[in-house]
């Protein structure tokens, strides 16, 4: 069977083939305003669907698995949390992996850590300090306030401190974390910026955005070989991402790889033909046998 491109999409019968769905489980999550199967599908709903299959065979009610994600999007911003953040069942709740620790989606409580394959021995654990309280509505207010003074065009420093009191009040705001990184990295400070977006992968190792966003660092400091594993990690995680190919078709550019640029340009132009970086875009693709590495084309802009 030939394989499925990202650019294809996926079908609801093939969704249903390659994840062994029965159609009354897709409906029911379409009830539950769980997933939207209109149109065709990419492969990060593909994800999307894997993961909301493993949680529903493992018994955990449809109503618990909506109010676990809308916790989860109001405590960490992370808007895709199916695709975005490692959920596993733990019994007949959900748990999201953090950093080195397990958290309760619904209520964000930290759950002990068990290994299942020693049984009747005690697991020793790392005595740590009682974290504080998170607050995870004045957290979520801090958020929003943030977003709308950048909306609004405010002072950078206002939006900065709103998303440093968010992630104060709820250090698991990987949404915050993200726009603290954009804030420093507008600001020049680099090192800065890589320390945010660094924190917020270690909340959501599969957000496509904050991976990006790193390449962008790695990049202005020229770092380009972890700048192109960013870019084609966000782009594994989310293959049609066309800022990813807009930057790795400039990188190589700048290492020489001229064909694989070609690819990226040509990528990106087939998902994005008509914003205002298109015809930069098809510029560099048609002079790109003249085009030297680190040639004129601008970078594409981090994203929110």
């Amino acid at each position: 069977m030939e394989a499925l491109k990202a650019s294809d999409g996926f079908t609801r019968a093939d969704i249903r083939r390659i994840l062994n769905i029965h159609e009354r489980s897709l409906k029911a999550w379409e009830r539950h305003r769980l997933i939207d199967l209109r149109g065709r599908l990419g492969f990060g709903d593909l994800a999307a669907l894997r993961t909301l299959k493993r949680l529903s065979d493992s018994r955990i009610p449809a109503l618990r698995i909506k109010n676990s994600l809308a916790a989860l999007r109001k405590r960490t911003g992370v808007r895709r949390p199916l695709v975005d953040l490692t959920l596993r069942p733990q019994g007949r709740k959900i748990a999201v992996q953090t950093s080195g620790a397990l958290m309760e989606a619904e209520t964000g409580q930290f759950l002990l850590p068990f290994d299942p394959h020693a049984p009747g021995r005690v697991k020793t654990l790392e005595l740590r300090a009682t974290p504080p309280p998170v607050r995870l509505d004045e957290a979520e207010t801090w958020f929003q306030r943030g977003l709308e003074i950048e909306e609004r065009g405010g002072e950078a420093e206002t939006a900065r401190e709103a998303y440093e009191r968010t992630v104060e009040l709820n250090p698991m705001a990987a949404g915050a974390w993200v726009n603290l990184g954009t804030l420093l990295y507008r600001a020049r400070q680099l090192e800065e910026a890589e320390k945010r977006y660094v924190k917020a992968l270690e909340i959501a190792p599969d957000y496509a955005l904050a991976h990006f966003n790193l390449g962008n660092v790695y990049e202005e400091q020229g770092r380009l070989t972890e700048a192109l594993d960013a870019y084609q990690t966000a782009l594994r995680i989310e293959p049609g991402y066309a800022d990813a190919h807009y930057n790795l078709a400039l990188v190589y550019e700048r290492t020489g790889e001229l064909m694989r640029a070609a690819k990226h340009w040509r990528a990106y132009l087939k998902l994005d033909p008509a914003s205002p970086w298109a015809g930069i875009a098809r510029q560099q693709l048609g002079s790109l046998l003249q085009v030297t590495p680190g040639g004129q084309a601008r970078r594409r802009p981090l994203r929110r």
